[in-house]
């Protein structure tokens, strides 16, 4: 405890065997702290009218859920918006998100209140009826979007792709047979962060 004084004032020192149980790494740093999370509500993200939303409906791999985060971070999403599925405070999650967790809003809300916004709700899937190109093509991606993602396995529910504005596919120009699903979210958030810087 004295190598951080500012850190450890107050702090009550634990055994080393009990430190290692509650980490999830092989070198943990020696530190562990109980912390309030901050748990936003999705009307006050609606609210402030954002541009760009990445959505994932019941996410079930930690890892495509922290770097999508990070992803969304980096193409200058407004939120990340999750529908059940893992915690993103999962350790691997948080490790995935590389700190853009804390960069911007992760909100918990079912997609419904998002189906019934005025942003233009995109599902993602890979027979979907429009194609990106088409879509950035037609200047379509230039307003306020909320890209939907599901699991990579099972991809998004019917109810959830009936719902949204279009479905739309990734278009696959080599002989790949998919791409993985944080590839696929960065491919259609950036493409909708390319669309909206073109009209500043």
């Amino acid at each position: 405890m004295a190598r951080d004084p500012e850190l450890t004032s107050g702090a009550a020192e634990i055994a080393p065997k009990d430190a290692a149980a509650l980490s999830e790494t092989v070198t943990p740093q020696g530190i562990v702290a109980v912390c309030a999370l901050p748990q936003p509500a999705l009307r006050d993200v609606l609210d402030r009218n954002p541009r760009l939303l990445a959505v994932l409906v019941e996410p079930n791999d930690p890892g495509n859920l922290g770097t999508i985060v990070r992803t969304a971070d980096a193409a200058g999403a407004d939120a990340v918006v999750i529908d059940g599925g893992v915690d993103p405070y999962n350790g691997k999650a948080v490790r995935a998100s590389a700190g853009s967790l804390f960069h911007l809003p992760v909100v918990s809300a079912p997609v419904a209140e998002l189906l019934a916004s005025p942003l233009a709700c995109l599902a993602t899937t890979g027979d979907g009826d429009r194609d990106l190109d088409d879509l950035i093509d037609a200047g379509e991606l230039a307003g306020p979007t909320a890209w939907l993602f599901g699991t990579e396995a099972h991809g998004l529910p019917p109810s959830v792709l009936a719902a949204a504005r279009h479905t739309v596919r990734v278009p696959i120009h080599g002989r790949a047979e998919s791409l993985n699903l944080a590839a696929a979210a960065a491919v259609c958030l950036y493409a909708s962060a390319r669309a909206h810087r073109a009209q500043r």
